[in-house]
């Protein structure tokens, strides 16, 4: 494996194309940009979206990139061939400091181009489809009731994100992939360092280390004993075949389970706490909840919890906007930009449930879109349809300005949410 080339400078034209509309040269900005409001995009990202759609910007790691803000250039960005998601690019746009390194080691493969990235995506892919979601549900459901019941019975107040929206997501793809969910909080710190922008190489392959650990264990007793379970389907249909080596089968695995319960307990926190703060919201489900399946999509909009995930390098020179992305430039697709662009959504803020036409790009767009984006929703409407079933009083626990958000992490979401009933 090549160790990640230091950045280098391109030459980057401050004149646009011609014909393009005329373009004022500005510093990079620094970039991530913090949200001011937790249920929206940063406020910069309008006036981005505006004069500077495809801006350059400085990251944390002092390397330079591009960000691009406006629907149609992320559709168009995501779904160009002449983009890259392979980590090991020498001007990859990592965010945290230790992220590149780590991920040249590891290889997961959202981080892959094809033929690498088509191949892992089919070995995952008949475990996602809609009809064996649409199976799961009773499973889910039967599994939320029982975290619910188990978080009721302790008594209030209780942290909602670790009782609640951590203990679904995590249980559901632990019995998903056949893991023991023992201890639910250990797959919660993987993530919390894997995903920090702060964390260094050394920190990432540590804790991702351990997973590989624990999944090693499992995929050898697979190995003798074969379960009903994707681990075990793996295992068979692609381990001893020679399909893949187990190396990669422990990447893919890995990521599957830090994308899969991450964004997804992320959704599930910072849902409930709009919810909480707009109770008229959260009467209009109780009231009608037919309304679930595109409440869900609506927040899953608003919200944009994964937004600077999809992360790209330009192969060759790229157009949007009027403005060329040389090649070998890193650029990043930011999804609550698009997601909150008023061409594509009328009065993109407001969050509405009877929102028609609803194509956001929450779960991102073209080859890399979620593979586990059925799961996700079925996820979100079981947890959240139960807990405004069952919890009525349910309540903020503690002073609203004390809640905890993570800024810094490669999904945002709340690090605590006290609550009681």
């Amino acid at each position: 494996m090549s160790t990640p080339v230091s950045p280098t400078t391109s030459d980057t034209p401050d004149e646009p194309v011609t014909g393009a509309a005329p373009h004022r040269a500005v510093p990079p900005r620094d970039f991530p940009i913090r949200r001011g409001c937790p249920f929206a995009a940063p406020e910069e990202y309008g006036a981005l979206r505006t004069e500077d759609p495809v801006a350059r910007v400085t990251l944390p790691t002092g390397r330079e990139a591009w960000v691009v803000t406006r629907y149609d250039d992320v559709r168009e960005l995501l779904s160009d061939p002449r983009v890259s998601a392979d980590i090991r690019r020498a001007n990859f746009p990592a965010l945290g400091e230790g992220e590149q390194e780590a991920g040249a080691r590891f290889r997961p493969f959202i981080r892959t181009d094809a033929p690498e990235h088509t191949r892992y995506r089919r070995m995952l892919l008949p475990v996602f489809t809609v009809r064996r979601v649409r199976a799961m549900r009773p499973a889910v459901q039967a599994r939320v009731d029982e975290i619910l019941d188990g978080m009721l019975a302790a008594g209030g107040p209780a942290d909602f994100v670790s009782a609640y929206a951590n203990a679904v997501s995590t249980s559901v793809i632990c019995e998903l992939l056949g893991i023991p969910r023992e201890n639910l909080e250990f797959f919660r710190d993987v993530t919390r360092i894997s995903g920090s922008r702060h964390s260094t190489a050394e920190q990432v392959s540590e804790a991702l280390g351990g997973l590989f650990g624990l999944l090693a264990e499992l995929i050898a007793e697979r190995r003798e004993e074969p379960r009903d379970d994707l681990i075990s389907k793996l295992v068979t249909d692609h381990l001893t075949t020679g399909n893949v080596t187990m190396d990669q089968l422990l990447s893919t695995l890995g990521i599957t389970i830090n994308a899969g319960r991450e964004t997804t307990t992320s959704m599930i926190a910072l849902s409930t706490l709009l919810l909480l703060d707009r109770p008229e919201l959260m009467e209009e489900l109780r009231h009608d909840t037919s309304l679930l399946p595109a409440a869900v999509d609506e927040l899953l909009r608003v919200l944009s919890v994964a937004d600077s995930i999809p992360l790209r390098v330009a192969a060759e020179d790229i157009e949007l906007s009027g403005r060329t992305v040389p090649a070998d430039d890193g650029v990043i697709a930011l999804l609550a930009g698009a997601n909150h662009d008023p061409e594509q959504f009328d009065h993109p803020e407001r969050v509405d449930f009877h929102r028609t036409d609803n194509h956001h790009v929450a779960f991102g767009y073209g080859v890399h879109q979620c593979i586990g984006q059925h799961l996700a929703r079925l996820e979100l409407e079981v947890a959240l349809g139960t807990l405004i079933r069952r919890v009525p009083t349910l309540r903020l626990a503690g002073d609203r300005d004390q809640v905890a958000y993570k800024h810094d992490s490669a999904t945002f979401g709340l690090e605590e949410l006290m609550v009681t009933w």
